[in-house]
């Protein structure tokens, strides 16, 4: 049936029910979860004014992905508490292409999203990441409905 199932998450409340429901499906089946979360890159200048004002021994945390690594290991966190191996996918740029480029690169036999997609202006320019996702995946979709 399903041996590999890619997640996209943002940390929102959509995507953590999305995710919460692809851990119960791939427990219930032997699948492993890819969790796969996208970021925008952090401008030169904000860095070098975080990494100014942190104390030394915080700086290494501070890098143009430190929030997407804390949502994915929020979510990795949750298919390790259900025993299901689980990896996790930063990747720089827009959602909907880092969870297609994922399932392709996994050999997804299925991807869950939350049919909340993107927020703000450029939901209308680009189209939902839950719809982008139906029409170009490489394999079975899954839209958990949250509201």
């Amino acid at each position: 049936m399903f041996r590999t199932i890619v997640v996209g998450t943002d940390g929102s409340e959509t995507a953590g029910l999305a995710v919460r429901q692809a851990v119960d499906l791939a427990k219930s089946v032997g699948a492993k979860v890819e969790l796969v979360s996208a970021y925008e890159p952090v401008p030169v200048q904000r860095l070098r004014e975080e990494l100014r004002d942190a104390p030394e021994d915080l700086q290494w945390a501070i890098n143009p992905r430190e929030d997407v690594d804390a949502t994915l290991e929020a979510a990795a966190e949750v298919a390790r508490a259900a025993g299901v191996p689980v990896k996790v996918y930063p990747r720089q740029g827009d959602p909907a292409d880092a969870i297609l480029d994922v399932a392709e690169e996994r050999e997804a036999d299925l991807i869950v999203v939350g049919n909340k997609g993107m927020t703000g202006a450029k939901r209308f320019l680009l189209g939902s990441v839950p719809n982008r996702v139906s029409h170009h995946a490489p394999c079975a979709v899954l839209i958990i409905r949250t509201t």
